[in-house]
């Protein structure tokens, strides 16, 4: 495992648009009264020194958090491919000695504290170009590591290709896909929808007990 405060940056993804959720900012979406981003934020803060926030909107409270919020470099919410080379971008910029980005989305309050750990193992025990998550016999592509490397090929592929789905672009390396198992919940239920909070609050019960 690298020293995590030089080689690898924490990225909290927050810069979709939550339509399901009546266009709420997630950040701030209330899970047993504490904001969904503070559990995120808990979970990735022993595992990364340096995080940043991945959001397209001039939030005076997310600025309170005090950690770099870098906005997508291309117009037009793009989507999370979008995110991870805006945050490429600025890792090579303000880090340059960091080669790995860690994704996470804000919407994920049962995130493993493990995540790095096995995802760099996995990666290097396979000799894989990068990392995504599993669960459940589902993949997670934006539960990822990925190498800073590949910044120029992702900046090609959405600009020139029109890339958007994130599996898809993936599946050009040779990407080592890390399963992560949990008796008692999935680790990266995520919440879409209204009826997704009301079941991770029934989620949150059962971890307390």
């Amino acid at each position: 495992m690298p020293d995590k405060s030089s080689d690898i940056v924490g990225v909290i993804l927050a810069g979709g648009l939550s339509r399901r959720m009546s266009n709420q900012n997630k950040c701030f979406i209330p899970l047993n009264g504490k904001p969904l981003f503070e559990y995120v934020l808990e979970k990735l803060s022993p595992q990364c020194d340096t995080i940043l926030i991945n959001s397209n909107e001039q939030n005076e409270r997310l600025a309170t958090y005090q950690l770099p919020i870098v906005k997508d470099s291309l117009e037009g919410f793009l989507g999370p491919l979008a995110g991870i080379l805006s945050v490429m971008e600025w890792t090579k910029q303000h880090k340059p000695e960091s080669k790995w980005i860690l994704t996470v989305p804000v919407d994920t309050p049962f995130l493993p504290d493990d995540l790095l750990s096995k995802l760099y193992q996995s990666v290097q025990t396979t000799h894989s170009e990068l990392a995504c998550a599993c669960s459940l016999g589902r993949t997670h592509p934006v539960i990822g590591l990925w190498p800073t490397s590949l910044i120029d090929d992702l900046r090609l592929a959405l600009t020139k290709e029109g890339m958007r789905k994130i599996d898809l672009w993936t599946s050009r390396y040779n990407i080592s896909q890390q399963d992560f198992n949990n008796d008692n919940l999935d680790p990266f239920f995520n919440i879409n929808c209204h009826e997704d909070l009301i079941k991770a609050e029934s989620l949150l019960k059962t971890i307390n007990n």
